[in-house]
């Protein structure tokens, strides 16, 4: 059983938004140290990977590790009505075994939403090494994916020792989009070789405007034609990163 408590409600709900972008239906391992998930979108293009160790909580006990399967939109919903500074408390009502959600603050709520069937599915970590390593504030990567957005459902990265670049293009028109190593939207541009690899927007722009809304910087990792991993730096400890899968352009 367990009991998880976060006085930042905001914190814990942009975390959930993050992770419904992708999956609807989410298996939350939670562990004496922490609570995990690794899942992949149905389409299997892209992957989340979480982490929030117990430090992150204002309460955490678990008596003994528990897996837990929720539609993350309907928690969603649930914890939208919690104000900024109102606490939420997450446990399991042994009884009837649907997950129980209170609201801490001006009066007390308490919700309860049933659990899925668990996924015995496990997710492994994608093994890959990357060429191009990027430190972008998450301001300036999502005006640069807003910027593509406006020509194109597709953008290619392409990166050198000095620059990255984002080219999108459509049926009429272009954009091209230039990050330079010390700009203020570039902060650090490690390549051990030139890259390029080209993007769903449709899927970039959500990881990009959800997983930056707890977060002031991502790093982006990538190698020509494959997965580019997106890591958003979290102000407590903790792990949000994103894989997406690259669109393969033919000639």
């Amino acid at each position: 059983m367990f009991k998880l408590k976060v006085s930042n409600s905001k914190l814990l709900r942009d975390m959930i938004s993050a992770i419904s972008i992708l999956v609807d239906e989410a298996t939350f391992r939670i562990e004496p140290e922490g609570i995990k998930l690794r899942a992949m979108d149905p389409s299997r293009v892209a992957m989340v990977d979480f982490e929030w160790p117990k430090t992150v909580f204002d309460e955490y006990v678990n008596t003994e590790p528990t897996k837990m399967c929720i539609n993350v939109s309907e928690l969603l919903k649930l914890l939208k009505r919690a104000g900024k500074n109102e606490s939420v408390e997450l446990s399991l009502d042994e009884q009837t075994g649907k997950l129980k959600i209170t609201i801490l603050g001006k009066y007390t709520r308490v919700f309860q939403m049933p659990t899925l069937e668990i996924s015995e599915e496990e997710v492994p970590t994608p093994k890959l090494t990357f060429n191009v390593k990027a430190k972008v504030t998450t301001d300036g990567i999502r005006d640069a994916i807003t910027d593509a957005e406006l020509v194109s459902d597709h953008v290619r990265f392409e990166a050198d020792p000095e620059k990255l670049v984002m080219r999108a293009s459509g049926d009429l028109m272009g954009a091209t989009i230039e990050l330079k190593k010390g700009s203020d939207a570039l902060l650090d541009l490690e390549v051990t070789e030139p890259a390029k690899a080209t993007f769903s927007l449709s899927y970039l722009s959500e990881i990009i405007k959800t997983g930056g809304a707890s977060s002031d910087i991502a790093t982006l990792e990538f190698s020509t034609d494959m997965p580019i991993k997106i890591d958003f730096q979290q102000s407590q400890e903790g792990k949000l990163t994103f894989y997406l899968a690259p669109r393969i352009e033919t000639e």
